[in-house]
C-alpha cells in the first residue's frame, strides 16, 4: 500500500471523531465496507477542527484542512515554510482562515508536502476501489474568489488527465497572473457566458460553443467578461493536479 493510502487512512479516522454520533457511526461503517477500515485510538486527534455542514455533509474550510494534512505528515509551520518556499507567516495565516490562498499559491504550498490539489481537497474521504461515476457532490471545488474549479475523477490513482468543470462568477479569472506548466496540452469547451483567454499574449473572446486547444507551456489566462457566470468543461494532460 503506499504512504499516500495510509495517510488517507489515517486522516479518515481522526475526521471520523469530529462529527456527532450518528454520522461518526455512517462514516466508520463506510469506511469498513472498504475492506480496509479500522477503527483508531481517538487520542491521536490533536486538535479540534471546525466543520461547517451542507446538504448533510461535512466539509472542512480550507485552513483547518491544511493544518490537519501538515500535523498527519508530521510537519511544522516552519519546516513546510522551508520546502515550499511560502513564508512561515503566510501559512499561519492560511490556517487561521485569515487569507484565502488563490489555487497556484495553495498548489505551491502543497508542493512542500509533497501533495497534489486533488489529494488535498480528497483527503477526508474513504478509500474507494473502482470507481467510475462521480456524481455532482462528488467533485471537489479547487477554485477560489469566484471560480469553482470542479475536478472530476479526483480519487483516480495515477490519473492521466485532468477533466474540469469550470465556473467563472462575472469578472472572475483564473488569476491575475497567466497559467504555465512545463509540459501538455489543455483543451476546452465554453458551455455558458463569455470568456476572454489570452494565450502568449494572444487575447480572443469566446461564446458558448467555442472551444480552445493550445499547450499549457504556453502562458495562459481566462477571465469572464461578461454579465453571467460562465462556464468551461476542459481537459489537460498529463494531470497536472
Amino acid at each position: 500500500m503506499t504512504q499516500n493510502y495510509h495517510q488517507q487512512v489515517l486522516f479518515f479516522s481522526r475526521l471520523s471523531n469530529l462529527l456527532s454520533i450518528t454520522n461518526k457511526r455512517d462514516l466508520i461503517a463506510a469506511f469498513h465496507v472498504s475492506g480496509t477500515g479500522k477503527r483508531r485510538d481517538p487520542r491521536l486527534l490533536s486538535t479540534p477542527i471546525t466543520l461547517k455542514r451542507y446538504a448533510h455533509k461535512a466539509v472542512m474550510d480550507t485552513g483547518s484542512r491544511l493544518k490537519l494534512v501538515r500535523e498527519s505528515y508530521k510537519l511544522s509551520q516552519r519546516e513546510l515554510a522551508r520546502r515550499s518556499g511560502v513564508t512561515n507567516a503566510t501559512i499561519s495565516l492560511i490556517e487561521q482562515n485569515r487569507v484565502s490562498p488563490s489555487v497556484s499559491s495553495l498548489k505551491k504550498l502543497l508542493e512542500g508536502i509533497p501533495m497534489s490539489l486533488a489529494d488535498f481537497f480528497t483527503f477526508d474521504q474513504p478509500p474507494r476501489e473502482h470507481q467510475y461515476v462521480f456524481r455532482a457532490n462528488e467533485q471537489p471545488d479547487l477554485g477560489r474568489h469566484g471560480l469553482r474549479l470542479l475536478l472530476i475523477g479526483a480519487s483516480v490513482p495515477s490519473r492521466q488527465m485532468r477533466l474540469l468543470r469550470e465556473q467563472y462568477a462575472p469578472g472572475a479569472s483564473s488569476g491575475e497572473e497567466p497559467i504555465v506548466h512545463s509540459e501538455g496540452e489543455e483543451c476546452g469547451l465554453v458551455t455558458r457566458g463569455t470568456v476572454e483567454l489570452t494565450v502568449d499574449g494572444q487575447i480572443s473572446v469566446l461564446n458558448a460553443g467555442d472551444g480552445y486547444y493550445f499547450p499549457t507551456t504556453l502562458p495562459h489566462r481566462f477571465r469572464n467578461i461578461g454579465a453571467d457566470e460562465a462556464e468551461i468543461i476542459s481537459a489537460n494532460t498529463p494531470a497536472n493536479f
